[in-house]
Parts: structure tokens; sequence; C-alpha cells
């Protein structure tokens, strides 16, 4: 039966009706997305902390986990799964066939190009996850921190001593230019993790402002050093000694290299891994390596002290998060399968240790520490007198726990 125009216009009506009843709920449920990281989750003497908050400073702190243990137990297996696909060979192919290499040199430099290029996306994807993992864990130890921290603002905003804006940038620019950004690509470069960068400024903010109430109210005069501010920022580019075993540390390594004939097949070099485990397996301390390398026909150096920037990563990470005594995961590098070993890792005095006669007075170096440790009761214990009087209203739903947490 055929349809008339009246039928046809209702149909035509009841069509656009469905489609702007779809595009409403649509932007309604847009609306709701964008307005949830603005609910707020408490109030501290009736200033809010909104979701957004929590969010962002549990993935800041999530940049603090320790991701060494999570790469080196996956490192293994899963680039041995890459180097085993069906389709690596393919891949590489392509890969060499875009770059037309006129000679069999260049092609093993494209083919050292490609495996590196598989080993960064491999530790950038390992990373990733070890931070998302992180993050799921992180929501109660934010908003305990926001909470503080907006009782230690409250306070130095009372007492007329907030840290200024002048004084954040100058602490985000220090790190940024250490890890060769200004200070715009490092906020990028967080971003890029999943951080804006005003999280971070506001702990640093918090920090400062928090010293200076306490110098101000107990009289004493308390040194904010740059290890205080890094140890709140990742390790892997903070440079942190105390935390990444980075910039203030020298470690002593060996390495044993298991050439790879520069072909277009990878299994060489998935039996060069083999070879790698099987010396991993052995190993037994580094007096065993040399040997070990002779035995499968490898070269073994023993490259004594090494700082950590003289080494490229992915390698750099993994011994960075060694213990003295280990040999890391293989990793494929410049001329084979890379096999290293952390002998021993020391400590180098900063310049703290070379300020001059009497730099190095243990007795000197007590009192002060033991002035540092009575300011911190005290410091403590004033938060907590703070906490006492503050009125905190958490309005965070039962079933996530934030609450508990306060």
């Amino acid at each position: 039966m055929p349809i008339t125009n009246n039928q046809r216009a209702r149909l035509h009506v009841a069509a656009a009706a469905a489609f702007l009843a779809g595009s409403l709920l649509a932007l309604t449920d847009a609306a709701t997305g964008a307005s949830s990281g603005h609910a707020i989750i408490a109030l501290v003497n009736d200033e809010p902390i909104t979701a957004y908050e929590v969010e962002q400073r549990g993935r800041l702190l999530a940049l603090n986990a320790n991701v060494g243990d999570y790469i080196k137990n996956n490192i293994k297996t899963r680039w041995a799964k890459i180097v085993k696909g069906k389709g690596i060979n393919d891949e590489f192919r392509a890969y060499a066939t875009k770059r037309n290499p006129k000679s069999r040199e260049e092609l093993q430099k494209i083919q050292q190009e490609f495996i590196k290029a598989k080993q960064k996306s491999l530790v950038d994807q390992l990373q990733s996850e070890a931070r998302a993992q992180a993050s799921r864990g992180t929501e109660k130890q934010a908003i305990k921190e926001l909470v503080e921290e907006r009782l230690k603002l409250q306070e130095a905003k009372r007492n007329n001593v907030e840290a200024s804006d002048e004084q954040i940038s100058k602490i985000i620019s220090g790190i940024a230019q250490r890890n060769k950004m200004t200070e715009d690509q490092f906020a990028k470069h967080m971003a890029s993790m999943g951080v804006d960068i005003a999280t971070m400024r506001q702990r640093f903010r918090a920090m400062i402002s928090w010293n200076d109430v306490i110098r101000r109210r107990f009289g004493y005069q308390v040194a904010i050093t740059e290890r205080d501010v890094e140890r709140f920022v990742d390790p892997a580019f903070s440079g942190d000694a105390a935390e990444a075993g980075g910039g203030n540390v020298e470690l002593v390594v060996q390495r044993v290299i298991l050439a790879v004939p520069g072909n277009l097949d990878q299994r060489a070099v998935t039996e060069k891994l083999a070879q790698a485990d099987q010396i991993r397996r052995k190993f037994a301390g580094c007096k065993s390596t040399a040997k070990l390398a002779a035995s499968v026909g490898g070269k073994f150096e023993d490259l004594g002290k090494r700082r950590p920037e003289t080494i490229s990563e992915p390698m750099r990470t993994l011994l960075l998060n060694a213990k003295s005594g280990e040999m890391v995961p293989p990793n494929v590098g410049p001329d084979g399968v890379e096999l290293w070993t952390v002998c021993d890792r020391k400590e180098i005095a900063g310049d703290s240790g070379s300020q001059g006669p009497g730099a190095g007075d243990t007795g000197s170096n007590a009192k002060e520490e033991r002035r540092r440790k009575e300011l911190d009761i005290l410091a403590r214990k004033h938060l907590k007198d703070l906490r006492q009087d503050a009125t905190i209203d958490c309005r965070a739903e039962p079933k996530s726990g934030l609450c508990q947490a306060l």
C-alpha cells in the first residue's frame, strides 16, 4: 500500500523527534560527565575539594610508583612474544622498504632502529600499565593529602606567609631545566602522562607555605633543599638519588654482549635471548659473569663505575631499579643482545659535602639532625591540632571508602 504525503510527513517528524531526543540525551550525558569532575568530595572549613582534584592528585602519586619491578617482571615475556610474533618479519620488511637501504650496512642500521623503536614502545607501554595499576589505589591517599594541604594553606594565609606564584614557578622551572625542558614543555610532558601541572604546583605551594608557618611559629630556620622538592616528582625524571638512584649515584656495572647477525630474520634475536636467559639463570654474582659469557661465546665487558645519565634507555631504568649483585633482563642493543649487571651502587657526596671547613663536622651534623627531628614533631603536632579544630565535611559516596580514609 503506497504511503501518502501526510504519512510521509508524520514519519519525517517522528524521525526528527527521535534524532532530537537522542541528541539531547547525548548532550545531557556529556554535560553530566563534564560536571562530574567538579563534584565536591569534601569541604575543609567550607573550602571545597573536587573529584577532579582527587583524581589528579591520585595520578600524580601514581607517577611515584616503582615501575621497575613491573617492567622487570613483564619485559622478558612481552619482548619474547613480540620477536616470536608471526608478523614481525613482515612488519620489518615494510619498515625497511620505506627506508630503501642501499647497502647491507644501511640495512643493519635500519634493523637496529626498528628494534630500538620496538623496545622503547614496549617500555613506554609497561610504564603506562604500571602507573595505571598504581593509580587505582591512590584515591584514599590523595584525599588525605589534599585535606592536609587545605589546612596548611589556610594556616599560611592566616599568617600571611603563603608561597608566591614566582616561588612555585622557580621550582617547576628548575626541575624542567634539569630534564632539558622549558617550563611549558615540562607541563606538556606531565599532561601526556595524564597529570595537570596545577596539581604539582599546588603540592609545592603547600609544602613551602607550611615550612614558613612552622619557621615563624617555632622559630627554627628550615631550608628546603632540591631533594625535598624533587621527592614529590616522578623518580624517573627527577634525578633524585634517594628515590630513583639517579643524580647522586654511581653504578658499578658489567655487560655481556651476544652478537646478532645483521639480517632480516628475527629468529636469531630469539635464539640469543634464550642464551641470555640461560646466563641469567646460572648467574651467581658478578664474579661469575665473565665465565658465563665465555660459555656461550659472548663478549664480557667490565665497565666499572658509570653515572646513570651515560646509559641509554631502556637499560638506564632497569639498572636504576636493580639491586646490587643483580643481573637485569636482556635488552637488544646496537651490537646484539645485552645483559647488564649491577655489581654495586655508591652515593656521591653532593654540594653539601664540600662547603669548606667544618662541613663534615659530625657533631654539627648530629645537632642539625636532632633539630630537624624536633621540628618535625612540632609540625606534626601543629597539623594535628589544626585538624582537630577544623570542620571537615566528607561528601564522597560511602562505597568509595574515601571518607573512612579521613
